[in-house]
């Protein structure tokens, strides 16, 4: 989309001062430096322990970043930084006055600046969390996306890039191909990668750089490429007589031969460039190598990644054509500038107090002046004076909640799905009005099977290339109709770019309601991409249905387990199986709402296709009443049948598709003269959270005496009874409910992989069954 014409023209109004760009350049280098320096050297750890930083590799990005930061950002743009350059981040943000000087010595301190970029931990504002391998590379692409959905229905915005700084072994992470060749993707000239391609991983130089191979897959994919391979020196050398000799050494030379050249001395790197060379050829070379004596070690290792000029040049090509993505292939080297420039094993190197001493004496900088800033009138500090003033951001406009209502149904159906009233629900909310408008569904080619049929019936589909696609589906069951006012984003099948694009969905200009669909044991295919954007703050549902080993005849490869403990154990997530509609339905609606709260957080919700009587959940809400109920569903719990006064009693927790089950298993209980209570957990996420905030608060001695929702609803005389739990999940979900109440408990679940058959085959061979719980429900009481 590029930027306003009124920000492009600011910027091309403030020609580049290369000198001025070099001396902060130096400075950037030094402060990212000394940072991890101090904070390796300061610390009195534990012994045996380092904190670490990676001097080595956010060397390799100075030269990018100083010129990306310091003369071609606006204050628009928004920017991932590879993980391990994050000391050059602390470093430009201290510069331009983002960052107080005293986070400068707490660098991977507790509250202090974080090990990599983070939107919810580090000090100053960061636009990209980054960390995990491949996702912040991939999370600008999504953002672009998002950005895409709401100008189409929002209106145009400030026309700020998004722009990744990638380590060129990220690209090794399919994540990341998974982002590029997706087809919602293509076409977002907004975008912008920078490859810091130092041909380094972690332990070795790679033997073998594949920068051609990489370059076609991106120009396959309609990116616009640029490379910055040699700088202008060593350019300007292969023009001399006998620079094509040069250049065609350095062009075969091994790889890793060449990253040896780095540092080496004068005679070594010429015996390198000269060894095995005729008579002839040698002449030649020798003659063009001697019109650089003194300098042929620097003239080798003249890369494009560093030369400031070279940078800025392919970063004004870079906006030269709005329409498609574009990336720079920057040849870069490991701990440029540093003595451990080029090392095979400079990844987690540290430089020695010397090294860093002759550093800070060949910047100029006095003893004690280790964090001084440029002087604000020289060229320098005027540079980084307009950097600061053109990247201003003004505070964002408080961002007022989507009304969401609490309820929609007043009755219940017959008999439903949970995901069949998901879809009905999303079809009601499309009607109202400010609901419809902000509510958002993605989902990776399974929208239609995940029930989002009625919705996208109604809200259509998401699509800006070719204007308006009509396909009606035999029987009209779903019209597919594409185009920019569809409110449905249909992905490739890539769960990873679901969940990416959900986290920046989240954290669009324009408060949306993000929901995601997919197949429940598909979680786990992009757990990472669910990590990472609720590490970011972002707050969505995702849908994960159908569940379990409910879908019986569909095999063990689609029979989710282990997502239970996958959503209770995720930070920033809330894990919900509901088993009636109005349960869900409730749940649903709450975590829209609560999507805009301050204290807001995403939500999971694992549902199912197995039909189920609501006729019990009616009873009850005719009993207690709808508000009453409402209240204890989204607390975690309500009891769908008390414990009786019979003797002896059991207590049967349970949730989701074998609710009923757990039902008939009361029914075969109270034959043989025991009073079962049913108690469901609607998530028992929120109950065990409950119960611990309450423990905490207890023990604090100012604290009143704190009761949690859990301990309501077992209250003390009900404890001493046993326990079943049981879900069609693994058996360790629930269990730890009747741990917390220290309730003698019996597990049941689906601890084995599992395989096609019956619904009622496959319950009876996990156990959960009516006649399985029931029994174990008689051993439970034995002891």
């Amino acid at each position: 989309m590029g930027e306003p014409a009124d920000t492009r023209s600011a910027l091309a109004a403030a020609p580049a001062d290369l000198e001025a760009l070099a001396a902060a350049e130096r400075r950037v280098l030094w402060l990212a430096t000394r940072i991890v320096d101090h904070a390796n050297r300061s610390w009195k750890g534990e012994a045996g322990l380092k904190v670490g930083g990676h001097q080595a590799s956010s060397a390799s990005l100075v030269s990018i970043m100083t010129a990306l930061y310091l003369q071609d950002l606006g204050a628009a743009d928004q920017v991932a930084v590879k993980p391990h350059a994050s000391p050059v981040l602390h470093a430009i943000e201290y510069l331009l006055g983002r960052l107080p000087a005293g986070y400068l010595t707490r660098l991977r301190d507790f509250g202090g600046l974080q090990a990599y970029p983070s939107r919810t931990k580090d000090p100053f504002p960061v636009d990209f969390s980054t960390g995990s391998v491949g996702l912040g590379a991939a999370a600008p692409l999504f953002g672009a996306l998002a950005e895409r959905y709401v100008a189409a229905h929002f209106g145009p915005g400030d026309g700020g890039r998004f722009i990744s700084l990638v380590g060129d072994a990220e690209l090794d992470e399919g994540n990341v191909w998974e982002a590029v060749v997706e087809p919602a993707t293509s076409g977002l000239g907004d975008v912008l990668w920078i490859v810091d391609l130092n041909r380094q991983s972690l332990d070795r130089v790679v033997p073998v750089i594949k920068a051609r191979q990489l370059e076609l897959q991106f120009e396959a994919s309609g990116w616009q490429v640029i490379e910055l391979k040699y700088g202008r020196r060593l350019r300007a050398a292969f023009e001399a007589e006998g620079g094509d000799l040069l250049r065609k050494r350095i062009d075969e030379m091994p790889n890793q031969v060449y990253q040896a050249l780095f540092g080496a001395s004068e005679e070594a790197v010429r015996e390198a460039l000269l060894d095995g060379l005729g008579t002839t050829r040698r002449r030649r070379l020798t003659k063009l190598l001697d019109a650089h004596e003194g300098e042929v070690g620097a003239l080798v290792a003249d890369l494009g990644g560093h030369d400031l000029a070279d940078i800025l040049d392919a970063l004004d090509t870079a906006r030269a054509e709005p329409d498609r993505p574009a990336i720079i292939f920057a040849y870069t080297i490991k701990g440029y500038g540093l003595p451990i420039a080029g090392r095979r094993l400079n990844h987690s190197a540290l430089l020695s107090s010397a090294q860093v001493d002759a550093l800070r004496a060949e910047l100029g900088l006095p003893e004690g002046g280790d964090w001084e800033r440029p002087d604000p009138a020289s060229p320098e500090g005027r540079l980084v004076a307009r950097a600061a003033a053109r990247l201003a951001r003004p505070d964002p406009p408080p961002r007022e909640p989507v009304p969401v209502p609490a309820a929609i149904s007043e009755r219940d159906v017959a008999r439903a799905s949970t995901q069949s009233h998901f879809g009905r629900t999303l079809a009601a909310l499309a009607d109202i009005q400010d609901v419809g408008e902000h509510l958002v569904t993605v989902s990776p080619d399974v929208s239609v099977s995940t029930n989002l049929g009625s919705w996208i019936n109604k809200a259509g589909v998401f699509g800006t290339d070719g204007g308006l696609v009509v396909e009606e589906a035999d029987g009209g069951q779903v019209a597919w109709r594409v185009s920019p006012e569809g409110r449905h984003i249909e992905l490739g099948i890539s769960e990873m770019n679901l969940f990416l694009l959900l986290g920046q969905l989240a954290r669009a200009r324009e408060p949306l309601l993000p929901v995601g669909t997919l197949y429940d044991p598909f979680v786990l295919r992009g757990l990472e991409g669910l990590i990472y954007s609720v590490y970011q703050g972002g707050r969505f549902v995702v849908v994960g249905t159908p569940s379990g080993v409910s879908l019986s005849r569909e095999g063990g490869a689609h029979q989710s387990t282990i997502t239970p403990g996958v959503g209770m154990e995720l930070p920033g997530l809330v894990y919900a199986e509901p088993c009636y509609g109005r349960e869900l339905e409730w749940f649903l609606l709450d975590g829209l709402r609560r999507i805009g709260q301050q204290d807001g957080e995403a939500l999971y919700l694992r549902l199912s296709t197995k039909p189920v009587d609501q006729a019990p959940f009616a009873a009850v809400a005719k009993r207690r009443g709808d508000e009453a109920l409402r209240s204890d569903v989204l607390a975690g719990g309500f009891w769908l049948r008390e414990v009786g006064d019979g003797r002896p009693a059991v207590v049967l927790v349970t949730c989701g598709a074998v609710v009923p089950e757990v039902l008939a298993a009361a029914d075969l209980l109270a034959e043989e003269g025991v009073a079962a209570g049913v108690l469901a957990a609607t998530s028992a996420d929120r109950l065990y959270r409950g119960w611990r905030a309450a423990r905490r608060e207890r023990a604090d001695p100012r604290a009143g005496a704190a009761v949690s929702h859990l301990e309501r609803l077992v209250p003390e005389e009900l404890r001493g009874l046993p326990a079943v739990t049981a879900i069609d999940g693994a058996s360790h979900a629930l269990a730890a409910l009747g741990a917390c109440l220290g309730m003698r408990t019996m597990p049941v679940g689906v601890d084995a992989f599992g395989q096609s058959g019956s619904q009622p085959a496959l319950y009876r061979a996990h156990g959960i069954d009516a006649e399985g719980i029931a029994e174990s429900a008689l051993v439970a009481m034995a002891g």
